[in-house]
This record gives structure tokens, C-alpha cells and sequence, in this order.
């Protein structure tokens, strides 16, 4: 249905205009461990204080202040709110709005990829992605980069894990290395380069979310977070199976198959 095309997909939460959070996790049972639907759930979030914590108050506010809604920003503001201490770092929050015509969720993933000078890892539980993107992707590999995408072994979508298939060799042939998350669904959308820009928010590798979506994220930099960000990389990689160029022949007909089929509607799914 259409009605989906431009649905709020942010995740907000704002505490008196002191915390705020982001990141993957939804209100339902699956993302916290008491039911599983798709094996282990796999999410990511960003707990963050001071300044910053107006920029998603805004968000939600712009979001609420329908018409018949009509509030003052300026009583919900925390103006006195302290930011960390400079030496920390930068955090800047960022949402985007399928109505205006600049794409900033997109033009932050690029800039990441294209600026990336050791590595860049990335989580996102769907891979459908434009032949920009791929190519940036590539071009990253090609030029030294370690990138490397942790994507879900069992998926929530059929359709879209077979669709994410056939971006595979391109990526895997460019030099990208391609990990499935084994014990189950990967929903985390992180991206972290070289110990010193991250990302965390609401933004899968896909074209709803770069493009139809209302989207949120953080772009931290230079701080300890995107450090801490790739441990946790690293140590959910241990749980994971590398995809190699030659596992592409054994993987199952209908991944094959309906991913080639579907693939000219992709930027519906």
C-alpha cells in the first residue's frame, strides 16, 4: 500500500529534555528478547545527554504539531542543558523528511563511505540498494578500505532478503566482505569508520528509508562512542558466517530466483 511509503519510521524517546534515545529498537516483545519470532534479535541504540537532546525534541514535536495540535516548542526546550565536555567529541542529530528534496540520511552514509580511510562496518537488517550506493561501496574497497556489511541470516521479509541477495556479487567482486548474522535477525542500523565517525539511528540500506521515510539518526564523531560501537561490531562478527564469492552457487533457488524477479520493483520493498 502506498499509505507506507511515507511513514513515520523514527524511534524517539525524550525524558523531561534531559535523555534522549535512538536507534533500531521499537515498543514490542521481539526487540527485547521476550518473544522470538526470528531467532536472536540483534538491535542497536544511543542514549544521549546535554544540547543534542533538543534536536530530537524537536523531531517529535514537528511530528506531533498537526493542526488541530497546535503547542510551543519553546516549553518543551531544555535551553540550559549542558553539552559534554569538548574533549568528547561532537554528536549531531539528524532527521530526515520525505517531503523536502534533500536526502540527509543518504548523503551521511555516503559521506561516511567515501571519506573512510581504514574501515568502514556497517549493520542494516535490509541490503536494496541504488548503483550509487553500490558503487561508492565498491570504490571504498578498491581503494584499501576494510568494508564489510553484517546483515540477518534468517529474515523477517522473504522477498527483501531475496532481493538483498543480488547485490551481492557486485559488492563481494568489488572487494566488500558480506557477513550473516547466524543466530538470527539483525535490525541494527550502525555505521562506524576508522575508530572516529558513527552513526546510529533508524536508517536501513534501503530505498525506503533513504528516500520515503521520516528518518532519524546521530552522527557522532571524534569522541569514544564510535569506538565502542565497533567493539560491538566486532564481537556480534563473531557470531556471523562470512559469505564468500563461491557460497553464492549453493545458496538456495528461490533467493536466486525471485530476487532477479523482484528486483525491478525494488525501490517499492
Amino acid at each position: 500500500s502506498t499509505y507506507h511509503n511515507n511513514r513515520d519510521h523514527r524511534k524517539i524517546v525524550v525524558i523531561d529534555g534531559k535523555v534522549a534515545y535512538t536507534g533500531g529498537i521499537n515498543l514490542a516483545d521481539e526487540y527485547v528478547g521476550k518473544r522470538i519470532i526470528f531467532g536472536h534479535w540483534k538491535d542497536s541504540g544511543i542514549l544521549l545527554r546535554g544540547s543534542a537532546v533538543d534536536s530530537f525534541t524537536l523531531m517529535f514535536l514537528q511530528m506531533w504539531n498537526t493542526p488541530s495540535t497546535e503547542i510551543r516548542f519553546s516549553e518543551y526546550l531544555n535551553t540550559a542543558a549542558v553539552s559534554d565536555k569538548p574533549d568528547n567529541g561532537y554528536i549531531i542529530p539528524f532527521g530526515d523528511n520525505p517531503f523536502r528534496h534533500e536526502r540527509i540520511g543518504k548523503h551521511v552514509y555516503l559521506h561516511m563511505i567515501n571519506n573512510a580511510e581504514r574501515y568502514l562496518h556497517i549493520m542494516t537488517p535490509y541490503l536494496i540498494l541504488g548503483d550509487d550506493m553500490i558503487d561508492a561501496l565498491v570504490f571504498a574497497a578498491q581503494r584499501g578500505v576494510d568494508v564489510r556489511i553484517l546483515l540477518p541470516h534468517i529474515p523477517d521479509k522473504r522477498f527483501a532478503f531475496a532481493v538483498a541477495y543480488t547485490h551481492y556479487a557486485p559488492l563481494l567482486n568489488g572487494g566488500v566482505r558480506i557477513y550473516e548474522y547466524t543466530p538470527g535477525f539483525v535490525h541494527s542500523k550502525s555505521v562506524v569508520s576508522d575508530d572516529i565517525h558513527a552513526v546510529i539511528g533508524t536508517i536501513n540500506l534501503d530505498f525506503r528509508s533513504l528516500d520515503l521515510h521520516f528518518e532519524c539518526g546521530a552522527y557522532v564523531y571524534n569522541s569514544r562512542l564510535p569506538v565502542q560501537i565497533e567493539r560491538d561490531f566486532e564481537r556480534t562478527l563473531e557470531h556471523c558466517q562470512e559469505i564468500l564469492p563461491e557460497d553464492l552457487k549453493h545458496m538456495p533457488l528461490y533467493r536466486k530466483v525471485v530476487g532477479r524477479i523482484l528486483k525491478p520493483l525494488a525501490p517499492l520493498m
